[in-house]
């Protein structure tokens, strides 16, 4: 037993000490505490006799862990402990707040975990607002300790609320002596937990805080007197008038949640009521605005201004009372907030939620009384629009962060603008016209002035950026709404211009580019091809009027023409700015989208390929004509990623007339044969390492790009003709020599997994080619050498495995799930004729497996979506490979799949649930067969005789799958129940002693009156099933399975059942 002085050493090391070591060792000391028979008696001695805060949060951990240990304390015991520390916190009035923290969350843990104990009849845990209430009378000082935030259930949680409401009140009540910092504790514990109160997962279904604009508070029927007192919010509304900032914000936090209340709690006559104290509420505070200057409360407020849009129709706003008042109080509110830009940016998506909503509602309003939108919507856009220009300048000068590289954000607030500015919309047409003419002009006059002031030069490319994203948001925002033709000449008006920034900008080059306006300009062209190009629109459209007075640009053909120059000219002259050639070829890859999706994408294509432009990259895709291309020293080599995108793009277009011409093929294949060439020279002379690998990076990925896009069997065969055998094997030298450079064996990886993806059946070659199996035989010799490769690199540390050698193996392993489930080799024929090419590529798959840990296998995400489905399909179709594994290494595979059984990623569960009905069919149908002993089936027998002593050995291991299943359909939330009843029904049928069971266990554990209900729905799981695996079978088990689920939960849920914790099967 450690004495005192020793156990606060230890505290000290562990939360202050900077040695590692010393830590290390703490926390190794700590754990044997934990585990120690003495651990309740060494704590009470940290409590009692230590000397520093930190022995006290020590011993609180560890109470914390006891008590949620998952074999339980006795009763007795976790009583005395919720009562010493009751008593302990009550006697010690300064303990430090992270202390009281840590002590009211252990007894928050032994009353959640107690829940369905009983003691003496008696529901033993659920007093603890009566506990908490003593505690409260004995001491009521130390009532910020109200943290003690209950049981978490209904029968509590009301009184809690009310107790605390109650509390609030006397607080308000007394002359409030701010210095007081005991009061000052108090109310913020009060609040704290009314906030808890309503923040409360009232029917569990655990709302993602992320998205907080959707969010209704399920109020219980029962608290509605609550809500119905006017008192409730007249009290939230003046605590935030009386308090000082940081608890003043914590009431506002109280009256969002009020706010957020569910419709349906309220008849109509109340809702409009409760409606009107809440607007009556926000003009108080809008009328004396002081505390809004701090940017925590400001920020709440904004909240709650969204959410009374977010839970009340406009049609309720505009009938209460003061709505022409509060409106504008408002509207100047959020007009002053989106100047001060620099002031709590965050919140202002909240002010742009409220006036995005309430635009929107505008068309479905029936009352009479005016909504006054039309008449502050504009106000709202120009002060976005003119703050953001106003912001350049100061974000320039001051060298502050630009708003505009937060491009997730700004999209975000110019889509809830674009809703806004469709009120009134010619108003936010004459405003933008007028700055863009205005910065435009400026703009040139600064070039074509002597001095070039480059700062200003800045400022005014800056403002023009924002210009350009505002006019490509209004253009995109016409698919949204029923637009007029005077709509579409306003957006020809506006995107004139921009088509002439683009041509003044590609004048300078190549001395100058702005990377921010071209970024612009690219949103722009992107949001106008999806308005005004192709199908979407009739070319009597207005927006190409004005465009054929001011550019002569008469239809969208001639918008494609501009759209591909302006692509080139990015490729050409901008290949040192990475985002720009990003977004372009992204840009391109959309207009090239695939063929297949319809006629009006065939007919945008077939007018892409007349264009000049196209044809000059079809026919000079080099690094000569486009610099991206080049694989000098100046690129890193995670620049080349583009490439394969580009080639994609250019494939598809290359695709639209390229029928079964195999010379046009060879033609714009010549520049990677030329490249190809040089590798291989350079692979049989002096080999320059550097310039080799850079080379064959950039192939691999121009490769990757072009077999994307050939879905066609013509034009892969072409593809297959031109890389087999000669190339392959330059790829499959550089995979033996660079094994150990990631940069260097992803790409060539990923070609090979893209090669063996049969898309749309395009590796279906005819009958007389043996190229399906020549295929198979590459990756084989690939995924070998690269998995023997790179075991010999042996124990990698942590943050080298992914990227050494996990990344690699998730690669191969779904090359080889694409060929073994392609459907274009026969499998068979490499055992036939001697050929171990498939044997190989199997071993390689286990011994790559091996090398990793279970962990591993469901951490990264990557390596269990590809280890998975490919396990899937060997189990489907080659488990006499499976059965000839070694006793341990199937019993490495099975462990992997009870552990992905429970995964919360679907793919997952789903693939494990199928490999393990594969293997438990094939038992069944093995056990049948012995059964009916044949001299025919001797043969299957010993591969099935393999498997059925093996389990016979370890019968644990099918016994733990079924209680993980069972687990999972009675308990867990299942969301692919029809993949779960399709194993189960197998793994029932081979072991019903053991189900039989599970069952006993299951029923025993409930009250007496539960029994009866839990037996019946058993018997129900498997009413009219046989003792087979026919599919009629299993439907019939499947849908009695849905049944059984469902009535199980009714029986579980209802009052009385002992806790479902404790029930757990896997136990």
């Amino acid at each position: 037993v450690a004495s005192l002085a020793e156990l606060e050493v230890l505290c000290n090391h562990l939360y202050e000490g900077t040695d590692l070591a010393q830590r290390l060792q703490a926390e190794k000391v700590l754990l044997e505490l934990i585990n120690s028979p003495e651990c309740l008696s060494q704590c009470q001695l940290l409590l009692e006799q230590g000397t520093t805060s930190y022995a006290q949060l020590l011993a609180a951990t560890c109470l914390s862990k006891l008590v949620s240990r998952a074999s339980p304390l006795p009763i007795e015991q976790r009583i005395d402990i919720r009562n010493y520390i009751l008593n302990y916190v009550a006697s010690q009035p300064k303990l430090a707040p992270f202390v009281i923290q840590a002590l009211v969350q252990v007894i928050a843990k032994i009353t959640k975990l107690g829940w369905f104990e009983v003691l003496k009849d008696q529901l033993i845990f659920r007093d603890i607002t009566a506990d908490v209430k003593k505690f409260l009378q004995q001491s009521r000082e130390h009532s910020k300790h109200r943290k003690i935030a209950t049981s978490f259930r209904d029968t509590s949680l009301k009184d809690i609320l009310m107790l605390a409401c109650s509390l609030l009140k006397e607080l308000l009540a007394k002359p409030l002596t701010i210095q007081d910092r005991q009061q000052e504790s108090l109310a913020m514990h009060l609040l704290k937990l009314v906030l808890n109160c309503l923040n409360f997962d009232f029917i569990g279904n655990s709302a993602d805080e992320s998205a907080d604009d959707l969010c209704t508070v399920q109020i219980p029927t029962n608290w509605r007197t609550i809500f119905l007192e006017p008192g409730t919010l007249d009290l939230f509304f003046d605590l935030y008038h009386s308090l000082p900032p940081m608890l003043s914000q914590l009431a506002l936090s109280c009256l969002v949640q009020f706010a957020s209340t569910r419709r349906s709690l309220f008849s109509n006559p109340e809702r409009a009521k409760y409606l009107g104290n809440l607007i009556k509420g926000v003009k108080q505070i809008l009328e004396n605005p002081q505390g809004l200057s701090d940017p925590g409360t400001y920020h709440e407020f904004c909240r709650f201004l969204a959410r009374l849009k977010t839970n009340y129709q406009l049609g309720e706003l505009v009938m209460v009372t003061d709505y022409p008042e509060v409106i504008r109080l408002i509207a100047n509110f959020t007009i002053t907030s989106l100047q001060h830009w620099e002031f709590a940016p965050n919140s202002v998506h909240y002010l742009l939620t409220l006036w995005q909503r309430m635009v929107a509602s505008v068309p479905f309003v029936k009352t009479a009384e005016p909504h006054l939108l039309d008449t502050y919507a504009p106000e709202i856009t120009k002060a976005y629009i003119t703050s953001r220009l106003d912001c350049v300048p100061v974000v320039i000068r001051d060298g502050l962060e630009d708003p505009l590289d937060d491009t997730a954000t700004v999209f975000q607030q110019l889509e809830q603008l674009c809703t806004v500015s469709r009120c009134e919309y010619e108003k936010t047409c004459t405003l933008l016209v007028q700055l863009f003419d205005q910065n435009a002009q400026n703009y040139q006059k600064l070039l074509h002035s002597s001095s070039r002031n480059p700062l200003e030069i800045t400022v005014q490319e800056g403002r023009l950026a924002w210009l350009v994203y505002f006019v490509g948001t209004f253009v995109g925002g016409r698919l949204t709404y029923t637009s007029t033709d005077e709509h579409d000449a306003m957006d020809g008006e506006l995107s004139c211009r921009v088509f002439q920034l683009i041509s003044l900008m590609d004048a300078q080059l190549p001395q100058s580019s702005n990377e921010k306006v071209e970024l612009a300009i690219l949103w722009f062209l992107d949001q106008f091809r999806k308005t005004y190009v192709g199908d979407q629109l009739q070319h009597t459209s207005k927006v190409y009027a004005r465009m054929t007075e001011v550019l002569g640009i008469t239809d969208d053909n001639q918008v494609l023409e501009t759209f591909m120059t302006k692509i080139v000219t990015n490729l050409k002259y901008r290949g040192r700015c990475e985002p720009v050639i990003l977004r372009t070829l992204q840009f391109l890859n959309d207009l090239s989208a695939d063929i297949s999706l319809t006629p009006a994408t065939y007919s945008l294509l077939k007018k892409l390929v007349k264009i000049e432009a196209v044809k000059f990259m079809l026919q000079n895709h080099t690094s000569k004509h486009f610099p991206f291309l080049g694989i000098s020293d100046n690129y890193s080599l995670s620049d080349l990623r583009c490439r394969t995108m580009f080639y994609t793009a250019l494939t598809r277009l290359l695709m639209v007339d390229l029928g079964e011409d195999e010379d046009e093929f060879e033609n714009f294949m010549l520049p990677l044969t030329v490249s190809f060439e040089s590798v291989t020279q350079i692979f049989n002379s002096s080999f320059e390492q550097e310039e080799a690998k850079r080379m064959l990076i950039g192939l691999a990925r121009d490769l990757r790009g072009i077999a994307f896009a050939l879905n066609t069997k013509t034009s892969y065969t072409m593809l297959f003709d031109w890389i087999y055998p000669a190339y392959i094997s330059v790829l499959q030298r550089a995979i033996e020599l660079w094994y150990q450079e990631p940069a260097c064996t992803t790409p060539i990886l990923k070609l090979m997994a893209e090669f063996m993806q049969n898309r749309s059946q395009r590796l279906n070659f005819d009958v007389s080619s043996p190229n399906g199996i020549l295929l198979f035989r590459e990756a084989s010799k690939m995924i070998c050498t690269y998995g023997n490769q790179i075991l010999s690199l042996g124990t990698l540390s942590k943050d080298q495995v992914y990227p050494l050698k996990l990344k690699g193996i998730s690669i191969c392993y779904s090359a080889l799930k694409s060929a073994l489930c392609g459907n274009y080799v026969s499998f068979g024929v490499f055992k036939l004729y001697g050929d171990n090419h498939f044997d190989n590529v199997l071993q390689a798959f286990v011994k790559m497996l091996l090398s990793v840990s279970h962990s591993d296998l469901l951490q990264y995400r990557k390596l269990s979506q590809s280890y998975y489905p490919l396990l899937e399909c060997v189990t489907q179709d080659h488990m006499s490979f499976i059965t000839s594994l070694e006793p341990r290494v199937l019993i490495y595979i099975l462990t992997s799949i009870s552990e992905g059984l429970t995964a919360i990623d679907t793919i997952v569960s789903s693939s494990c649930c199928a490999s393990l009905d594969y293997i438990v069919t094939y038992l069944f149908k093995h056990i049948a067969k012995e059964g009916k002993k044949t001299l025919r089936c001797r043969e299957i027998s010993q591969d099935g005789q393999r498997l059925f002593n093996f389990m016979q050995q370890n019968p644990e291991v099918l016994q733990q799958m079924m209680s993980i299943l069972m687990n999972t359909i009675i308990f867990e939330d299942c969301r692919n129940q029809w993949s779960v009843s399709r194993p189960l029904l197998g793994l029932i049928l081979l072991n019903e002693k053991y189900f039989s069971e599970l069952r006993a266990t299951l029923i025993n554990s409930q009250p007496d009156s539960k029994r009866e209900v839990l037996d019946q729905c058993f018997r129900n799981l498997m009413e009219g099933v046989e003792q087979n695996l026919l599919v009629k079978n299993r439907d019939r088990f499947t849908q009695n399975m849905s049944v059984f689920r469902r009535d199980m939960a009714e029986a579980l849920r209802s009052e009385g059942a002992s806790d479902p914790g404790s029930l757990d099967m896997m136990s």
